[in-house]
């Protein structure tokens, strides 16, 4: 167990980064940042700051020494150069590597008893034209690494847009994946402690905007609340298999015959930050306990219910009204430059109860 006034080190500067280093002090801790950019918004609230190549081995190896516990806010960081600080990182290693490559990432959930659509990998054109004949159509072509917020996917909704949508996604190795009808999305987030303890928050119903989470809802529809013994047994089996530490998100379509993995993400995750304010421990306390060996917080609803409206873009503009109205919580991240599809913040909105 770490005590408080231990550092905590956390790869990556990012919003994430940022609230989990808000959420730590508030426990007691202080918090390191790694991070290669020159001013990443993690930086403004956290105690110290290290700017280093993520392969940089001999910079992690002096940034590990020099903290208590190693984090990482978000998953598209080189797997191999983090071995030489592998005693040091929560969560390990492996939990990166299947997240980050989507073919590994859906062999995984099925082999750990996870529902996903049927998929196939593919690395040509050829393997693209046999997938459409092997799992029909529409499929989505999805790069194996680095797509996020709708980024690396193009739709195959005939056979004669199979070359279409292989060039749109710059004839990278990649999955094909049916495209299957879904009544919503929703998100598991659990934590899993270093004793295998586990808490689940509940569960969010989640709409998008041209691939990007656009609100998360708590609680969800009763279509969807159907579905949560299954998707949580699914999401403990997956945390239990990574043999995770930390908050584990795990991302499901809302399906007629059951709830299917979209996919995994092993860390804090956007579709949690209502909790902040309308759960008794946010993902982000949660994440902190987890990885320092303390008792995982309780994750009862503050209120009657809650939503999350992300701030992308130019909705930033919008705080002034924002910050003025009642019973809004807005957090703004730091970030800079609103450039179109940036999260620039989130504001929370807690319904009380009766």
């Amino acid at each position: 167990m770490i005590e408080p006034g231990g550092i905590i080190g956390i790869i990556g500067g990012g919003q994430l980064g940022r609230m989990l280093s808000l959420a730590a002090a508030e426990l007691g801790y202080r918090c390191h940042i790694y991070d290669p950019h020159e001013r990443p918004c993690a930086a403004d609230v956290a105690a110290r700051f290290t700017r280093a190549a993520f392969d940089d081995v001999a910079a992690l190896k002096a940034f590990a020494a020099a903290v208590d516990v190693v984090t990482y806010e978000f998953e598209n960081l080189p797997v191999e150069p983090l071995a030489a600080i592998a005693g040091a990182l929560r969560p390990g290693a492996k939990s990166l590597a299947v997240a980050q490559d989507r073919a590994e990432e859906k062999s995984f959930i099925e082999a750990s008893g996870g529902q996903v659509a049927p998929w196939v990998a593919v690395s040509s054109l050829a393997e693209v034209e046999v997938g459409v004949q092997a799992i029909g159509l529409p499929l989505v072509l999805k790069t194996r690494r680095y797509g996020y917020d709708g980024k690396g996917q193009a739709w195959v909704r005939s056979s004669a847009e199979a070359a279409q949508a292989w060039a749109a996604i710059g004839e990278q190795p990649a999955v094909a994946e049916q495209g299957v009808g879904f009544e919503a999305e929703f998100s598991v987030i659990l934590a899993r402690g270093q004793n295998g303890s586990t808490a689940f928050f509940p569960l969010p119903e989640n709409r998008h905007e041209d691939g990007i989470l656009r609100r998360s809802s708590v609680p969800a529809s009763a279509s969807i609340e159907r579905h949560g013994p299954a998707a949580r047994a699914m999401s403990a089996s997956i945390a239990e298999a990574l043999e995770h530490v930390g908050v584990l998100t795990v991302e499901f379509f809302a399906c007629v015959d059951g709830p299917i993995v979209n996919e995994i993400a092993p860390r804090v995750h956007n579709s949690g930050h209502w909790t902040i304010e309308g759960a008794e421990t946010s993902q982000f306390a949660q994440h902190i306990r987890a990885i320092c060996g303390l008792p995982l917080g309780s994750t009862a609803l503050r209120g009657a219910g809650a939503t999350m409206d992300n701030l992308i873009g130019s909705d930033v503009d919008r705080w002034p009204e924002l910050v003025a109205e009642a019973g809004a919580a807005v957090h703004l991240y730091g970030k800079g430059e609103a450039r179109p599809g940036r999260k620039m913040g989130h504001v929370t909105r807690v319904k009380p109860f009766a």
